[in-house]
């Protein structure tokens, strides 16, 4: 596993303390707007992901690993088409306990 340039689980209020540095959300893309997705993220956060051409249909969760370049943007390096049912209860969960009680088990 590499371990050089490892991304942190966020949601878009933990969004904002990672600014500048490689981070990993799920979002729920709700339209395109000239090169740049606009999605809900998992806490019901509006998000915009920049960056390659993200085909996702609207209304599918997307997965954007990327750097944080603002409180709520991501400049993407990888998008992936999560489809239209994704549990974001589950993955909200898991955002607060990578950054939280169980920081020390993910990078």
């Amino acid at each position: 596993m590499d371990t050089s340039s490892p991304t942190v689980f966020v949601n878009g209020e933990l969004l904002k303390l990672y600014m500048g540095r490689r981070v990993r959300t799920v979002v729920q893309v709700t339209r395109n707007e000239g090169g740049a997705v606009v999605g809900q993220s998992t806490d019901n956060q509006q998000l915009t992901v920049k960056g390659p051409n993200q085909s996702v249909p609207v209304m599918h969760f997307m997965e954007v690993i990327g750097v944080a370049d603002g409180p709520q943007s991501i400049r993407a390096e990888i998008c992936t088409d999560f489809g239209s049912n994704f549990d974001t209860a589950s993955y909200n969960g898991l955002c607060k306990l990578a950054n939280g009680q169980f920081k020390n088990l993910f990078l």
